[in-house]
């Protein structure tokens, strides 16, 4: 019986894969139907159905587990996400502080603690370094305490071999950061950098085809920290960059060990890291303005030519569409983001634009849009602001290639605060869509006006709200701007350092031997 209902939920896992929503829910309740009473199944259910958007559903089951195993903190975790998913950070933060209280040893509580801290507008950067360095403190505790730095060979700061460069990520796969990272670790030059790659996530796809190709690839997702350590010291690393920060799958307690001479965290985190003996973080001046290192455990480096580089997807539309206005007569906005960074002063500075153009239209599009209550809730929040709810238009999830082409409907994109976009403004941009935001005092703010700098429109960036909503609305008031803009954008991406991988790449080597040497006490 145990076996059939597993069958029964991998049924479910497929349906939810293919898109079959109706068929992805018609398995989860057989089930449930099969199980009842059953605290594990209501869990796998809970998770799977939050994991395709379908949140209320992923609370029921939640509740009921909650109600047969009252002592049982899972359900506690998976409603804290939940929350933040609907963008009530006050509730997510309020349930990840009792999880804290009662499981202060687990490391997925206290991550996803971490990371949630970033979608909170109220949480001030005092609170953020503090819960960081706790986190710091609480992972060198389990590692044994701090560790001396492990030499560096001579032949690889000379030339003499290639550096060994070690990337550990949970994301080697279709996520923002391996679509970011494919190609950087493939146009490593062979006489300066040997790639090693560290995977610990489960999803193998085409995207860890490539980095497996032109790596050499570990599959590290059944080791424990220190395993893991060890395996990095037998490989000889000389530089290891952490991917993955505090989001789902870090490794990061690994670094705890120190398993190499020097360490980094670049590209998959966008905070201190907390950890004492991570050597520097890799941003740029765009991400880092001038005194952000208070905010930082660790040393900055300014990398010059941009923290991120974008490659297309290969399934991306080969054309940019037509403006949209022009067979709508009216402006469409739009925000592809995660629902998580739909806060309060989000939406309450969204809805001043459209109030500002009366005949305007806004496009909302995540996977979490398809659930029936968060829509209503969406909608009831922007009536409030006085924005009817047909002019709100509420998409949910579809597959990467048909989520592309939907910018043909957007002519310009609003991005979120303070979690701005990443991955999402790029596409967006290559896409021909222009992207206004609002860059303030934490990294993971200024990422869209790190892109938008990078190719030459810092002046999509607003230094207050009121300039966000008046660059909204100078852009919409501008119809041959925006389709000059539209109709350019490809080239102007195609000609910048954000899509220039192998000057990156180059300037990459450069910053890693560079602080390679700089440790090792070279000139």
């Amino acid at each position: 019986m145990m076996q059939d209902w597993k069958q029964q939920f991998a049924m479910a896992q497929a349906a939810a894969q293919q898109g079959n929503i109706a068929s992805c829910l018609d398995a989860c309740q057989q089930v449930l139907d099969a199980q009842p009473g059953n605290v594990d199944a209501l869990l796998m259910v809970a998770g799977l159905l939050y994991s395709t958007g379908l949140l209320s559903a992923a609370r029921q089951c939640l509740d009921q587990a909650r109600a047969l195993a009252p002592n049982d903190s899972r359900p506690l975790l998976e409603l804290a996400n939940i929350a933040k998913d609907e963008g009530n950070h006050a509730e997510s933060h309020r349930l990840y502080s009792l999880l804290l209280r009662h499981l202060p040893d687990s490391a997925v509580v206290r991550r996803n603690a971490l990371t949630s801290l970033e979608y909170n507008p109220a949480v001030p950067e005092a609170e953020r370094l503090q819960q960081a360095r706790a986190w710091g403190d609480w992972a060198m505790a389990r590692a044994g305490g701090m560790r001396p730095r492990p030499p560096l060979m001579p032949e690889a700061l000379d030339g003499s071999r290639p550096l060994r460069v070690g990337y550990v990520s949970a994301d080697f796969c279709q996520h923002t950061v391996g679509l970011f990272v494919k190609d950087v670790i493939g146009s490593h030059r062979l006489d300066r950098v040997a790639a090693y790659t560290y995977s610990a996530g489960r999803v193998d796809d085409w995207v860890t085809a490539t980095i497996r190709s032109t790596s050499r690839f570990r599959d590290v997702s059944a080791l424990d920290d220190a395993a893991l350590a060890e395996r990095i010291r037998q490989d000889g690393i000389d530089v290891l960059v952490d991917l993955s920060g505090h989001t789902g799958g870090s490794r990061l307690a690994a670094f705890a060990h120190r398993p190499a001479p020097v360490q980094l965290s670049w590209l998959g985190y966008f905070a201190t890291t907390g950890l004492a003996v991570i050597d520097a973080v890799l941003l740029d001046e765009w991400h880092a303005p001038p005194g952000i290192e208070a905010h930082f455990v660790e040393p900055i480096v300014r990398l010059p030519r941009g923290r991120f580089c974008y490659v297309p997807v290969p399934f991306a539309p080969a054309e940019v569409a037509p403006p949209p206005f022009e067979k709508n007569g009216f402006i469409t906005f739009g925000c592809f983001n995660n629902t998580a960074k739909l806060n309060g002063p989000v939406i309450a500075l969204w809805a001043r634009i459209l109030a500002a153009l009366p005949s305007s239209r806004l496009v909302l599009k995540w996977r979490s849009l398809q659930d029936g209550k968060l829509r209503a809730a969406l909608h009831a929040t922007f009536s409030s602001h006085g924005i009817a709810p047909g002019r709100i238009e509420l998409r949910g999830p579809s597959f990467h290639a048909d989520l592309l082409k939907q910018y043909a409907d957007i002519d310009i994109a609003l991005d979120p605060f303070p979690f701005t976009g990443g991955l999402t403004s790029c596409e967006a941009l290559w896409m021909g869509v222009p992207v206004v935001t609002w860059p303030q005092a934490q990294v993971v703010s200024r990422q869209t006006h790190a892109f938008l700098s990078a190719i030459g429109l810092p002046e999509l960036s607003a230094a207050d709200a009121g300039r966000y909503v008046a660059i909204a609305c100078e852009l919409a008031g501008d119809l041959p701007r925006l389709k000059d803009l539209r109709g350019g954008m490809r080239e102007r991406m195609r000609s910048s350092p954000l899509c220039d991988v192998k000057g990156f790449t180059r300037m990459l080597e450069d910053a890693y031997l560079a602080i390679a040497r700089r440790y090792a006490g070279h000139p």
